[in-house]
């Protein structure tokens, strides 16, 4: 049965779910998000399947169960939208990532030749090259800052892989640099989202807005670059430029720009921040980062490691996939009704915001056993059968399942171990391992101290 037909069979006391109790005037939940999130979503569970929060003035309805969490994902009634993706269109425009219907239809059409999974192994020659890079450029016993070094990483990979051209290299560091400001900015604006606030000349503002504005540069001096060039390529970029809708229509210049910041971003920061999270789940249990270096040393004794050794690679996989349950750098999501509907017996009015979180789900003991233990045995198929459907899906489902996803995992895997196999990190007193909060989840100082195997 459709979501949208009918209110609930339980009548009208089914109209609206539990308001969560602490809501302040004017804020709402909203000092608990900003103060403690990660704990007050975690608590959400304890009032039921689908309850209502406060986001400011608003309210927004927060699903606490995985399979309502799948029901909202492949429902037509929900589109993306609200706090999350209004805040995110300020840095991602209109692009694959925040668009819909039709829009997101022919953008997605526009980019999925370039995530072909035949076209891997040759980005693989890349993240390859940038992860041994950054291996060769550490110092024994010299405190390295491994949370900006992924990301850094990550920006060059997702630049020359990508973006190809003659100072690609150049145009990544500065493409890195904005977007660590322009991050650092981003919840605040999602959580406590009084325009005006933001529109004040304070220092952080006009950082902010100078970073972004540095950034949207950057990827107009590529495209243009790219259009005055006769490189011949095969590219994301190539691809973007050379798309024709139905009508024989190109993508518009703003369409090719909002999808090349939407794709750097999410190549970019969601990598960097599921490897620092690896590194630093590694210095706390180094069990488990015995067990890998000793799984990678064996398919590739003595040498880096190449896109064919990562079918031969299982306890890698599992430790990647235990680091993203457990850490997940995209931890939190809305989406937004378009029409009155239904869903977990209640009925959602049209524009209505929807909140889920990935961090909270895919710690919630229903589904998990011993739900904070990093155990990537866990992802063995015999136990990983036992995980409920949509507990766990760190790239989305359906139709705006992340068409970079095969991308992404090669990208995390081959700099994890062409690092591991050179290097043991371990902790200095200053590392702070804590989560850092943001729209994207981060570890808030690791400084690690690399030694050589």
């Amino acid at each position: 049965m459709s979501t949208r037909a009918t209110a609930s069979a339980a009548g009208r006391e089914r109209d609206a779910p539990p308001l969560v109790s602490g809501a302040l005037p004017l804020v709402g939940h909203g000092l608990s998000l900003v103060r403690g999130p990660l704990a007050f979503l975690e608590t959400l569970r304890d009032h039921g399947e689908l309850v209502r929060i406060k986001l400011g003035p608003r309210t927004a309805y927060a699903v606490c169960a995985p399979e309502l969490v799948g029901t909202l994902l492949k429902s037509p009634d929900y589109a993306v939208g609200g706090p999350l993706w209004e805040t995110l269109e300020v840095l991602l425009g209109k692009g694959v990532a925040t668009s819909n219907g039709a829009v997101h239809r022919r953008q997605r059409r526009a980019i999925q030749p370039a995530f072909r999974t035949e076209r891997i192994p040759e980005y693989a020659v890349v993240m390859r090259e940038e992860a041994c890079r950054t291996a060769d450029r550490w110092q024994e016993g010299r405190t390295v800052d491994v949370g900006a070094e992924m990301f850094r990483t990550g920006v060059r990979i997702v630049s020359r892989s990508l973006l190809e051209g003659d100072s690609i290299g150049e145009k990544a560091d500065r493409i890195s640099e904005s977007l660590h400001t322009v991050f650092s900015g981003l919840y605040q604006r999602m959580i406590l989202s009084f325009g005006p606030l933001h529109r004040l000349p304070t220092p952080a503002n006009r950082r902010f807005a100078r970073a972004l504005a540095d950034l949207h540069s950057v990827i107009t001096e590529i495209i243009r670059e790219r259009r005055e060039s006769a490189i011949e390529s095969d590219d994301l970029l190539a691809v973007l430029l050379a798309t024709k809708d139905g009508d024989g229509k190109p993508l518009s210049e703003q369409e090719v720009h909002d999808n090349v910041v939407s794709l750097v971003v999410a190549a970019a920061e969601n990598v960097a921040a599921t490897l620092a999270w690896t590194f630093e789940l590694l210095t706390e249990h180094p069990g488990h980062e015995s067990r890998l270096f000793q799984e990678v040393e064996s398919v590739a004794p003595g040498r880096p490691v190449d896109f064919d050794d990562l079918q031969n690679l299982p306890y890698t996989r599992n430790l990647i996939m235990e680091a993203m349950r457990i850490r997940p750098a995209a931890w939190i999501f809305t989406r937004r009704a378009v029409a009155d509907t239904e869903l977990g017996g209640y009925r959602i009015p049209a524009g209505s915001d929807i909140v889920y979180s990935a961090y909270a789900m895919q710690r919630d003991p229903r589904s998990f056993e011993q739900p904070h233990e990093f155990d990537p045995d866990r992802w063995l198929p015999e136990r990983a059968a036992s995980v409920p459907p949509f507990a766990m899906m760190p790239f989305g489902v359906g139709n705006r399942k992340c068409p970079g996803d095969h991308y992404s995992l090669a990208q995390v895997a081959l700099v994890l171990a062409n690092i591991v196999r050179g290097w043991h990190l371990s902790t200095v007193p200053e590392t702070d391992g804590n989560p850092r909060i943001g729209i994207t989840l981060q570890p808030k100082r690791l400084l690690l101290r690399p030694e050589r195997r």
